[in-house]
């Protein structure tokens, strides 16, 4: 492999509690799929677009699901490894800007059900580009990773690439998406327009542990764009975070503007955020990890906050 990328077979296929779930796994998946599934605009329920997804998967024969543990990609991964048993493997890329939990929760899940994995170190500071973090700063990244879980894919024998990308994926700013198409990686739930809602309730319904799982982004996404990344930078914004979550912030996003540290949480918790017994010790870390200038987003959380940026540049 090249510099960018190295690769760790994880080959710990133990089942931990084989039949958890498999009763409304297959309920589920018990549909008649031998017809080519209709296109996403004619599927209106949620269970008509399982069914899709079914007939779509099963209808690649094999697959290797691009695996971060995230809401979207877990319920690829499980229904795809129910519609094609051993035909399925999971790659999972471990890199700067990944919380370390997910990258132990994605490791964590492939044991417990049983799928292969593989676990690529992607360097991402040497992605070039990536660093200087433009606004199409996903593109490149996407288009690095993707080529690397691309090349293990086939070396594996697989042919098709899937990733979790869905149907609202679409309306918002997201660059990595053109990488994806370029590439000819697969994006099941997205072509067959599911939606992030319909993906927690269809998770719940199959007793994953991820169907009420926060949204999570790359640590990168924390840094306005134009601002140089750094692996001390990502560092810290995970520190701050992973002290938050411990905190019991189910929602939580540490945007960093230089020496500036603003906290996005929900606004149903600004009480609790601004409780002494939690202010002073989140204040204190956050200190600690450099930061001069500790501040509360007054909007509260929100996806994709720092894109701002580029409408008021529009």
């Amino acid at each position: 492999m090249d510099t960018i990328t190295r690769g760790i077979m994880n080959r710990d296929t133990t089942v931990k509690d084989p039949a958890a779930g498999n009763a409304r796994m297959k309920d589920i998946l018990s549909v008649n799929t031998s017809a080519k599934y209709h296109s996403a605009h004619e599927a209106t329920t949620a269970e008509d677009k399982m069914k899709n997804l079914i007939a779509y998967l099963r209808d690649l024969g094999h697959v290797a699901v691009a695996f971060s543990a995230g809401v979207d990609s877990t319920f690829l991964l499980k229904t795809a490894q129910e519609a094609l048993g051993s035909q399925v493997i999971a790659i999972t890329g471990r890199f700067a800007s990944s919380p370390k939990r997910e990258d132990q929760e994605a490791v964590s899940l492939c044991r417990t059900w049983g799928i292969e994995q593989m676990v690529v170190d992607i360097d991402q500071i040497s992605i070039p580009g990536f660093a200087d973090n433009p606004p199409d700063r996903c593109y490149l990244c996407k288009k690095a990773l993707f080529t690397s879980f691309l090349a293990i894919a086939r070396e594996r024998g697989f042919l098709h690439l899937a990733e979790g990308s869905n149907a609202d994926d679409v309306s918002d700013y997201r660059p990595g998406l053109r990488a994806i198409a370029e590439l000819g990686v697969k994006s099941p739930l997205k072509d067959v327009g599911l939606t992030k809602q319909e993906i927690r309730y269809l998770s719940e319904k199959m007793g994953l542990p991820t169907w009420n799982k926060p949204a999570l982004a790359c640590l990168a996404t924390r840094l306005p764009y134009g601002e140089r990344i750094t692996q001390e930078k990502l560092n810290a914004i995970d520190e701050a975070e992973q002290m938050l979550v411990d905190c019991g912030f189910s929602q939580v996003r540490v945007r960093m503007h230089g020496d500036l540290a603003r906290i996005e949480v929900s606004p149903s918790q600004f009480v609790k955020i601004l409780d002494p017994n939690v202010l002073q010790p989140v204040r204190q870390k956050l200190y600690a990890l450099g930061f001069l200038y500790v501040t509360l987003d007054l909007d509260g959380y929100k996806t994709g906050s720092m894109n701002k940026t580029l409408e008021y540049q529009g």
